[in-house]
């Protein structure tokens, strides 16, 4: 280690050459900085050093932190599934997304993907009983149900039932209903949009890697996917999987895609590649070659944009926590806490208006604005919810500088939506003439802190349990809980009479 190093914090993580050979091994580990950039350093006594970036920019780093919150407690949020050591005590968050895996088989075979039917010999495919025992045991989750679902794969049109599962969520009291796809079946037919849209789905997260075929092979299929999605007016993102040296440089076009189709693109969250499933034994130096992190991701964001879009203007998720604070004072109700990990991801909202761009940031000082609305969501006393109300009356258009903003923006109208809507709506106001952008970072082993997974807000339902995303992916516990719960190839075809080889597609290419 060089003598530039400083070490910011003492962390937990696990050996990644333990996990390669089928153990998760808890270590100690250090967060330092070295020469204006962020690591994870971490020995192990049997194999040795590990070093992986963490933030390219120390600055930003240290920006984010500052807005890290402890959340509530969630006792039925899994810390250990099989007879693994616990690697903490405690869940520390609530569900803010639900994800509900109802398939491991595709119709396409990508390098990095988490999952794949064909590559593990099994099939995994819960019966509708069982996802419905899944999704009420996540609606029933202490010490607050899950509002929000994502229903995910494999490929999930992939399952002819797709629809009567959306109905069973709806039905089990999920208000928010996400299809995580590839958009391929999409992009076959309107009336397939049309019927996800009846079944009350809100939102298609949509697989989309690049604007050009040799970053996005399928990029035909996702045009048309959009133009059936805007024929029956259902809203999608853009989930592009981030990769040095294969589709980074494309970060900021993809940007300027979805802005070129705001009407139905509401936003685009990038996901850094994590090195698990499929790619986990990659070599050091390909791994590194290959890795991103958001730092990386925004600065590719800034040369596409010549500085019209910033790192400055991205923050935390942990950022928008005093929101759902404020409105649980004020309507007296429980609401989703978004006390995830800092390092777990970060966004801004993009206006676009007349062929200008104008990052939220620019117009509205988002610091001072949640720094009041904190303070205020503490006020404690008698009349507390109108003298709240009183002094946002008063104050709030404070943070706003109108001549910049976008014509028609009312910050007090899209705060008081928020308060009759409740904090996972709050936003919604925003969409209406913006592009949300952001980033999720999934974790793996080779840069696991233990700090990150116990406040984890997006979580898997599953047979064994709840399980926080990146313990499920990240340290191969999902591997196991498919294992356990799935049947050979061979036997499913005897089962259904089918092939798997029949679910690839033969119109496209099935690889990146």
């Amino acid at each position: 280690m060089q003598e530039l190093m400083q070490v910011l914090e003492k962390i937990t993580s696990v050996c990644p050459a333990h996990y390669q050979e089928g153990e998760i091994k808890k270590i100690d580990a250090k967060i330092i900085e070295e020469n204006g950039k962020v690591y994870i350093w971490k020995k192990c006594p049997e194999h040795g050093e590990f070093k992986d970036i963490y933030f390219s920019d120390a600055e930003i780093y240290k920006k984010w932190m500052k807005y890290r919150v402890i959340g509530t407690p969630s006792p039925d949020v899994k810390t250990k599934i099989f007879d693994e050591a616990a690697l903490y005590d405690q869940h520390m968050s609530q569900s803010v997304l639900t994800n509900l895996l109802i398939t491991n088989r595709c119709d396409l075979r990508c390098s990095y993907c988490f999952m794949n039917a064909g590559a593990s010999g099994r099939v995994y495919e819960p019966s509708l009983e069982a996802l419905k025992k899944m999704m009420i045991e996540a609606r029933n989750e202490r010490p607050m149900g899950s509002k929000a679902i994502q229903i995910t794969g494999g490929e999930p049109t992939i399952r002819k039932d797709l629809l009567e599962i959306v109905n069973i969520a709806k039905e089990i009291g999920f208000s928010h209903i996400q299809v995580n796809t590839n958009g391929l079946k999409l992009a076959e037919s309107a009336e397939y949009c049309q019927e996800l849209k009846d079944a009350k789905v809100n939102t298609i997260y949509m697989s989309f890697d690049g604007v050009t075929k040799d970053t996005n092979p399928w990029i035909e299929k996702n045009k048309k996917a959009i133009e059936n999605l805007r024929k029956v007016n259902l809203k999608c993102v853009l989930v592009p999987v981030l990769i040095n040296g294969k589709n980074l440089h494309q970060t900021g076009k993809i940007i300027k895609f979805a802005l070129n189709n705001m009407d139905i693109v509401r936003g685009v969250n990038f996901q850094p590649i994590s090195f698990c499933g499929r790619v986990t034994k990659l070599k050091d130096e390909k791994r590194e070659q290959q890795r991103v992190d958001y730092v990386m991701m925004m600065e590719a964001i800034e040369k596409e944009f010549d500085g019209e879009i910033s790192r400055e203007d991205f923050y935390p998720v942990p950022f928008v926590f005093p929101i759902s604070k404020l409105i649980e004072m004020l309507k007296s109700d429980t609401q989703v806490e978004f006390t995830a990990h800092p390092g777990c991801g970060g966004a801004t909202y993009i206006f676009y208006e007349n062929g200008k761009l104008m990052p939220v940031t620019r117009f509205i000082d988002v610091e001072g604005l949640l720094e009041f609305v904190d303070k205020e969501s503490q006020i404690k006393g008698p009349l507390k919810k109108l003298r709240v109300a009183s002094a946002f009356l008063k104050n709030i258009d404070k943070f706003v500088n109108y001549d910049k903003a976008p014509s028609g923006f009312d910050l007090k109208k899209l705060l008081k939506d928020a308060a009759i809507g409740g904090s996972y709506d709050s936003l919604r106001g925003f969409h209406y003439k913006s592009l949300f952008v952001g980033s999720m970072w999934f974790q793996d082993a080779f840069n696991l802190n233990v700090d990150r997974l116990q406040s984890c807000v997006i979580h898997y339902a599953s047979e064994e349990g709840i399980v926080p995303f990146c313990t499920y992916n990240g340290l191969g516990l999902g591997d196991k809980i498919r294992e356990k719960h799935s049947v050979s190839i061979s036997d499913w075809e005897k089962e259904t009479g089918r092939k798997m080889k029949d679910d690839l597609r033969k119109d496209v290419p099935l690889t990146s």
